[in-house]
């Protein structure tokens, strides 16, 4: 389940290096107002053998915006900001620490927090879904060079040829972190967006591109992925899927 929540603003831009980032302070100051254990889990331990972190989130959207500008993530009056998670508990402790709050500091502009609305995953009884990303999908190999070392330009970017399976996998941990049937399927990436790299914390930038995947699964699973999002890093703002 996700949380769709109405969001104000009398600034005209967002910092791009605040854009992605910062939301993980805000939902995680949230989940540490009502359930202060549940937030140091997520935090430094995750779920399943791997440590995941079931929560993705979009930052701010601001689609009636009238800033433009190279170099500029355009913002100002009503925009929307979307959270969820797969586990039902953590996305019910969100709304409850959210719908507290006021005021967001989202990297020093202030965001006023209005409505707050659950939002239920589609059925997918098909066993099928075209799932398309807000925000880039970001994927790394863990190919290495002669030497044993990891390769440095690791990311990978739709058309790689690692791409599609690398993706597989990582839906196939999440499920399998979830106690869902891991049988998930990548059938088709049916279009790719611009290349991007955005600035993630003091380790530096990371690249990667939205994407439209058709995947096949059982309908559970499907949903989770609705929920938490595509790739790697989604509780950074990566991977957002489309309601």
């Amino acid at each position: 389940m996700r949380l769709r929540c109405q969001v104000f603003t009398r600034a005209q831009q967002i910092p791009w290096d605040a854009l992605m980032p910062k939301g993980r302070g805000v939902f995680y100051d949230a989940l540490r107002d009502i359930d202060p254990a549940l937030a140091q889990q997520l935090h430094d331990i995750g779920i399943g053998p791997r440590g995941l972190t079931p929560l993705g989130y979009c930052p701010p959207r601001f689609d009636k915006a009238k800033t433009r500008g190279a170099g500029i993530y355009r913002a100002g009056g009503q925009g929307i900001v979307e959270v969820g998670s797969p586990l039902l508990h953590i996305t019910q402790a969100l709304a409850e620490g959210l719908t507290a709050q006021r005021i967001w500091d989202w990297g020093g502009v202030a965001l006023q927090v209005g409505t707050i609305t659950p939002v239920l995953p589609p059925r997918f009884a098909t066993g099928t879904a075209l799932m398309r990303s807000q925000t880039p999908v970001m994927l790394r190999s863990t190919a290495r060079d002669e030497s044993g070392q990891l390769r440095r330009n690791n990311y990978l970017l739709p058309g790689d040829p690692e791409w599609v399976p690398y993706l597989q996998i990582n839906l196939q941990r999440k499920a399998e972190a979830l106690d869902l049937d891991p049988d998930i399927s990548v059938e088709e990436v049916t279009w790719i967006g611009a290349r991007r790299r955005f600035t993630t914390s003091a380790t530096g930038a990371k690249t990667g591109a939205p994407v439209e995947v058709r995947l096949s699964g059982a309908p559970a699973t499907l949903q989770a992925i609705w929920s938490w999002g595509l790739g790697l890093s989604c509780s950074g703002g990566w991977g957002w899927v489309q309601a």
